[in-house]
């Protein structure tokens, strides 16, 4: 079963600094005495019951991860889940999903669209996690899904793969606190998310994250060219609470700020 794990987070993280190469440089940057340990990735997808958040959880279900936590995003019309795994080394996976009716019609029938591309078989292959888009680009169509949604538009550019990587703060033996780890990188000329402030979060949560901005990408529209955000890397350090374990979960007022990350307004920012 850890190699199963294994295998698919292996071609996960392929995939992911393939569009985001500065995931690459963050390891170097980092990885001096300390391993670096991945805390969650997260994926996005439509509450379109064919392609819907359970369609992608099954594919970790199968591998032994549990549902473990319920979000709710309403500003940004989102509802997500996180499932973790009995072995306490793996990764935690955060799957979030846009309410497609809570936008005008032309939008819907373009996420609509997007859902019919994709059929039963390929949903069951692992590699549909990594299979990134299912339909051809336009640029009038994403201008129309950017003007209502950066997460839709985002989607509609990228398709199906992880949004992002987490650093484990809590692994990096070189590192006393996050603002260590942000310094480093602003030091390194990383551009961090800024939304809510650097570090989104508290001890109080047991939660403190921060994230780089991602990456800009030149996307092909049948020949027109644009730059686009593709991925980004975040980082986590997980406090003790309760009974004295490290907090396992996600803090929304966060993660709500850690969405923008990819917006394509907040790249002129941070």
């Amino acid at each position: 079963m850890r190699q199963a794990i294994d295998t698919l987070f292996q071609a996960l993280w392929s995939d992911y600094i393939a569009i985001t190469p500065s995931a690459l440089k963050v390891h170097e940057l980092l990885q001096t005495s300390s391993t670096i340990v991945n805390d969650h990735i997260a994926l996005r997808t439509l509450n379109i019951p064919s392609v819907g958040l359970p369609k992608l959880s099954q594919h970790f279900e199968s591998l032994g991860y549990v549902a473990s936590g319920d979000y709710t995003f309403e500003k940004k019309n989102l509802i997500a889940k996180h499932f973790e795994h009995p072995t306490e080394q793996a990764p935690k996976v955060f799957i979030s999903e846009l309410v497609v009716d809570a936008f005008s019609e032309p939008a819907k029938k373009i996420m609509a669209n997007m859902a019919q591309q994709i059929t039963e078989d390929i949903l069951k292959e692992n590699k549909f996690l990594y299979s990134g888009r299912h339909w051809s680009l336009d640029f009038d169509t994403y201008r129309t899904l950017l003007a209502e949604s950066e997460y839709a538009a985002w989607l509609y550019i990228w398709g199906y793969r992880v949004n992002h990587f987490t650093v484990s703060v809590n692994h990096l033996a070189d590192y006393q606190n996050l603002s260590e780890v942000n310094q480093r990188l602003k030091d390194a000329g990383f551009r961090l998310n800024t939304a809510g402030g650097e570090i989104k979060g508290s001890i109080e949560v047991g939660l403190e994250q921060s994230s780089t901005l991602a990456d800009q990408i030149e996307v092909d529209f049948s020949g027109q060219k644009h730059t686009i955000p593709s991925c980004f890397y975040e980082f986590a350090l997980r406090h003790p609470v309760g009974d004295g374990g490290l907090y396992q979960g996600f803090v929304t007022a966060s993660a709500d700020k850690i969405f923008e990350s990819t917006d394509a307004q907040s790249q002129g920012k941070g």
